[in-house]
Order: structure tokens, then sequence, then C-alpha cells
């Protein structure tokens, strides 16, 4: 009789280990933790101003075309789905006030759609292991703002291939264009950028 290894034991034991050291760690570095399926990702820096203002602009653009019970939340807490050992933590997040009332992290699948402002020091977490994650945590619509070079996409239509869930359309968009995100058509005008 042959007995397979309990690889599902083991990838929750490697996650919990992942996820207490991001929980002892996070208040004495700089930047923020993420756990992705590649294994923490750590972004150097704190958002500084472009970043942040781009992050709320796009909220408060999205809350304006959105109806009651709807948030673009930027604050805390991250996504999580242990039983995928990813935990992120998005700038924006469109999702019902209702899905909000959890403790705890948000179940990613109750997100209608997730918006990241590239950071100017990890720039390859946003455009590749977030473009990766999202789709693995069910998350419908993924926008990408990047401030280094007045440039997005909107990424939608989760569909399987081999390697994982990947969004099937990718709009891109330059900075001045409405595009649309979900149900809702926003303006990109007079996003910062960041300075060369």
């Amino acid at each position: 009789m042959t007995v397979a290894p309990d690889h599902t034991a083991h990838d929750a034991l490697q996650y919990q280990a992942m996820r207490d050291i991001v929980e002892r760690i996070q208040d004495s570095v700089p930047g923020k933790l993420e756990i992705t399926k590649e294994g923490i990702a750590h972004d150097m820096m704190s958002p500084g101003g472009p970043h942040e203002l781009t992050a709320a602009r796009v909220s408060r653009r999205l809350e304006k075309v959105m109806p009651d019970g709807l948030l673009a939340h930027t604050g805390t807490p991250d996504v999580e789905d242990p039983k995928e050992g990813v935990l992120r933590h998005p700038d924006v997040m469109v999702i019902s006030e209702a899905d909000m009332e959890v403790e705890g992290a948000f179940d990613p699948r109750t997100v209608i759609a997730v918006v990241e402002v590239v950071s100017r020091s990890n720039p390859d977490n946003d455009w590749a292991g977030k473009t990766r994650d999202y789709p693995l945590l069910g998350i419908p619509v993924y926008v990408i703002f990047d401030p280094r070079t007045a440039e997005g996409t909107v990424l939608t239509d989760i569909h399987p291939t081999p390697s994982g869930p990947r969004y099937a359309t990718r709009k891109d968009f330059v900075y001045g264009e409405d595009i649309t995100i979900g149900e809702w058509t926003i303006s990109t005008e007079d996003l910062p950028r960041y300075a060369p």
C-alpha cells in the first residue's frame, strides 16, 4: 500500500507559518508585506503622495457613480484565501458594505473589483504577481494604474489555463481616457505621475 504525502496539510502549515511571520514583523519593517503563491512579497517603501492620491481619486470617482451599498474601500483589512495560500492588500477594493461586516480579512470572492497603483519600488508585484493571484482568488476585475508611465490596464474575464486561472481580456488605457471598471465608467484625468 502506498501512502501519498498530504500536500494540502503541508501547504496549510507552510501558509500559516508565513502568516505568523507577516503578523509578527509587519509593524517593525518599512513598507508592506503580502503572501503570494511564490512566498512573502515585500514592498520596501511605504506608498508616497502620487500613489496615495491616485488611490484616493479613483476611489472617490468610483463612489460617485456606484449605487448606495457599495464602497470603493481604501483601508484595511486584506483579502485572504488560506486555502490558496494568498494574502493581498489591494489599494482600492470595490465591495458591498454587507460583505465588509466580517471579522478579519475580507473573503476575496465577495470583492467586485480591485485597483492597484503600481509601486515605484516593486512594479512586478502589481504587473505580474497580482495578475496571477487575483484571478486565483476569483476577483473578476483587476485594474492597474501606473504613475511611472501614465498608463494602465483593466483585466477581466477569468478563464482556466494550464497555469491556473488567468484574465482573458485586457484593455489598456492612457491617463486622460475614460475607463470602465465593472459596470461603472470613470475618468482618468488629473492623476499624478511619479517624478522622474
